[in-house]
């Protein structure tokens, strides 16, 4: 017999109920892919219930129908609620494929390092995507990893996860990027020191008055982290990424943003995805 969902304390909101539970797993699997296995009710349940109070909305029922009548507001606020945290390697990979294309024609064409900033770096994951796709490309590159969560940083910056979160790696990958730990570190895959080589960890606010000085990158990838900033914070941040993207250059944003279409330098280039085209 399954667990019987029960409030925390303190917690007026509704429960979690089958119907709505499948709903909510159909609604972020059309806005953002993700297949929500029937044992992250739990989670969707806690995770929900903060957006219900945040919306004032005493039923579960009621805020979906609000997140279906909103796609530019409360839509967003449920992907992030449900993706919070959530990150993996080689998450959204048509992203990776784009880069791969690009390692291989600034391979052919330059003799300069391709540099990519990966500029909301999370714990990692992402920005060593990056550097398994660029050292499979065998494309001399300089990755920037930043975020502003400094424990975050730490746990890219050491390269070491539990063999569970490698699951989305392949075998070859594993095998080719990825050292398994032995005796006492068993259950761990730590960063090979030639991917390593490829990357440097710093932290950095992007809504910070100032960055440090960066020399101009090919590509950035600002994934996931925009829906937290206000359209204005948005258009700010786009003309601070037109100061270090050179021309030609290619931006990724997550699966549930589009804010680069608000400037007009910027133009989709693929799902998510936008090139650096100044007049």
């Amino acid at each position: 017999m399954g667990r019987v969902l029960e409030p925390a304390a303190g917690d007026t909101a509704a429960l979690l109920g089958e119907a709505e539970f499948e709903l909510a797993c159909r609604l972020i699997a059309e806005y953002a892919g993700i297949k929500l296995s029937p044992h992250k009710r739990y989670m969707v349940h806690n995770r929900l219930t903060r957006r219900l109070r945040a919306r004032s909305v005493t039923s579960f029922a009621a805020y979906l129908q609000l997140v279906q009548a909103e796609p530019a507001g409360e839509r967003e606020a449920f992907v992030n609620a449900l993706t919070t945290n959530l990150t993996s390697f080689f998450r959204e990979p048509h992203h990776f494929e784009l880069l791969r294309v690009r390692a291989q024609q600034h391979r052919e064409r330059e003799r300069r390092p391709l540099r990519v900033w990966c500029s909301a770096s999370s714990t990692g994951e992402e920005a060593w995507s990056l550097a398994m796709t660029l050292r499979e490309a065998a494309c001399p590159s300089d990755i920037l990893a930043t975020d502003i969560d400094t424990e975050a940083l730490a746990t890219g910056s050491a390269g070491v996860y539990p063999m569970e979160r490698t699951g989305t790696l392949t075998p070859e990958r594993l095998r080719a990027h990825w050292l398994r730990g032995v005796g006492a570190n068993a259950g761990w895959a730590s960063a090979r020191p030639e991917l390593r080589a490829l990357v440097k960890f710093a932290p950095l606010n992007l809504q910070s008055a100032a960055w440090p000085a960066m020399e101009p990158f090919d590509v950035i990838f600002c994934r996931n982290v925009v829906i937290y900033f206000d359209r204005e914070a948005q258009r700010r941040l786009l003309g601070r990424f037109t100061s270090v993207l050179r021309p030609g250059g290619l931006l990724a944003v997550g699966h549930a943003e589009s804010f680069p279409a608000m400037h007009p330098a910027f133009k989709a280039c693929g799902r998510t995805a936008y090139n650096y085209q100044p007049g």
